[in-house]
């Protein structure tokens, strides 16, 4: 294997965190991505990716306790506890994930719940966080659109975060779950000059195995798919009544399928299910440059003066206060 050190970084060296977090637990499911982003340092990787609202969990509560009901006093405690457990940036929440990364230079993406003082902290957005290899917060993206019962717990995002980074030879950009099927949204980043795609998702092989191929046909990039795991057995004692959600068959809610598909939309990793586990790879940006010979959708193969996405990029709230 050539070393990802040589032909001037060119090599990129990528870890796909695939762990079930402690659901509903800021602190304990920290501490568990910090022993994974130790295991990518010793893979010499430069770059650690992390599932959907990983940080503290997905609500997979509410298609399993009635949680469309209104005013219902169990989804009122159960999202009371979300949001008591969920991540405010201000208020340093991510501060040993930013200290771990400037430390051992280690890049990373994943997702939380956030709960943002700039919409007055009280409610919840899944948010995509990138983390650079100087500790630094890159861009914090909000799901633009919560997908079916998910809208009972989270609220809309905003564009500000559709951003991309330098990462050695690579341009990368992320979207959260579902947003990965919107067109325009993928040509967002494309048009930044995008060339690592970060797919986050809350896990299962049905969610991932389609559209990350797909993404990597369409943009001839490297798509990144990287999952969560949960299910009964993973409830914690202290979750409001957890007698409610084991008392079915089910061995997996989220069973995973993390999984890497090279530019021409070939498997690098393929889906892998039911394990938690670090997925290691290498990444040659000379593949993307093999593959945009024939098609590039933000370049040659595109037409700008009949077809053009205009991306509002503010970062919404419901007060601009100006003080004297």
């Amino acid at each position: 294997m050539q070393s990802f050190k040589s032909r001037d970084g060119e090599i990129l060296r990528v870890a796909l965190a695939q762990m079930a977090p402690v659901w509903l637990d800021r602190a304990a499911t920290l501490d568990k991505m910090l022993d994974f982003m130790g295991q990518a340092v010793k893979a010499e990787c430069q770059l650690v990716v992390f599932g959907e609202a990983l940080l503290p969990g997905y609500p997979f509560w509410l298609e399993r306790t009635d949680g469309a009901r209104f005013n219902s006093p169990l989804q009122k405690e159960i999202h009371a506890r979300y949001l008591q457990q969920a991540v405010q940036i201000e208020a340093g929440h991510l501060e040993p994930l930013r200290q771990f990364a400037k430390e051992q230079e280690l890049a990373i993406y994943f997702g939380c719940m956030e709960r943002a003082g700039d919409r007055g902290g009280h409610s919840l957005y899944c948010s995509l966080v990138h983390l650079t290899s100087s500790g630094q917060i890159a861009s914090v993206h909000r799901k633009l659109m919560p997908t079916y019962e998910e809208r009972l717990s989270w609220a809309q995002g905003d564009g500000h975060g559709l951003k991309v980074h330098r990462l050695g030879a690579f341009t990368v950009g992320g979207l959260n779950c579902w947003e990965n099927w919107l067109p325009l949204a993928r040509a967002a980043l494309y048009g930044q000059g995008e060339n690592l795609h970060v797919a986050v998702w809350p896990g299962g092989r049905r969610l991932t195995e389609d559209i990350t191929r797909f993404i990597a046909r369409e943009s001839r990039s490297f798509v990144i798919s990287v999952s969560g795991l949960m299910g009964p057995h993973l409830i914690p004692d202290s979750f409001p009544q957890r007698e409610l959600l084991q008392g079915n068959d089910e061995e997996w809610w989220a069973d995973g399928g993390s999984c890497l598909a090279n530019p021409d939309g070939s498997w690098l990793l393929e889906p892998l299910c039911g394990q938690e586990k670090l997925m290691v790879a290498e990444l040659d940006y000379r593949k993307v440059l093999e593959e945009r010979h024939n098609l590039d959708p933000a370049g040659h193969y595109s037409r700008p003066d009949v077809l053009q996405l205009r991306v509002n990029r503010q970062r919404q709230s419901t007060v601009a206060l100006k003080d004297a």
